[in-house]
């Protein structure tokens, strides 16, 4: 058996030599909007694509400039490739956590331009880690964190079907793409 998997957009993968020519948004919007989070264990389907969109709603909420919005929806894309596994698990599984940083280091560069570093990437951070914790508190009703996170936003929990997540999740990426162009032309 090769060590390629074939996409939703049918090219072959290899996640352990990744090419950043076929990394493409309509793989990773597909199989996100029909991954699910928590390894299924919330009473009911909610999607890592939900999860990403609802991330990039909170730094728009925020008044976070496109840019960090768009990393923060893009953020979870290299478990299209990998799968989504739970944070107490991926912690400990080392050969996991190079694969995945080295994928997602590359679908930042191809699809954001770069890697967010620093400020940028903490603030991605902590929208992932807000939205976890509302997810847990409205799914399985657990407070993962001492202090309850800020959150700007009103996520949205009900099943959405998978094609209207896929489908929102590639209109927010356009969107914020034109709106990361549109601030380059205005300062520039």
């Amino acid at each position: 058996m090769k060590d390629c998997m074939t996409t939703f957009t049918g090219l072959q993968f290899n996640a352990f030599e990744p090419e950043a020519d076929k990394i493409r948004i309509e793989d990773i919007a597909h199989a996100l909007s029909m991954m699910v989070r928590a390894n299924g264990h919330f009473p009911q389907f909610f999607s890592v694509g939900q999860h990403c969109i609802q991330c990039a709603r909170e730094a728009l909420a925020r008044n976070y400039v496109p840019t960090v919005a768009l990393a923060c929806l893009l953020h979870d894309g290299s478990e299209a490739y990998l799968a989504d596994v739970t944070r107490p698990v991926k912690k400990n599984m080392t050969m996991y956590l190079q694969i995945e940083s080295q994928l997602q280091t590359m679908i930042y560069e191809q699809l954001l331009g770069y890697v967010p570093e620093g400020e940028e990437a903490e603030l991605v951070k902590n929208i992932d880690d807000a939205c976890l914790y509302y997810e847990f508190d409205h799914f399985m009703n657990e407070k993962l964190f001492p202090v309850e996170p800020v959150l700007m936003s009103s996520p949205e929990y009900e099943f959405q079907p998978m094609a209207d997540v896929e489908k929102e999740f590639l209109s927010l990426f356009e969107d914020l793409k034109k709106r990361i162009e549109k601030e380059a032309q205005t300062n520039n």
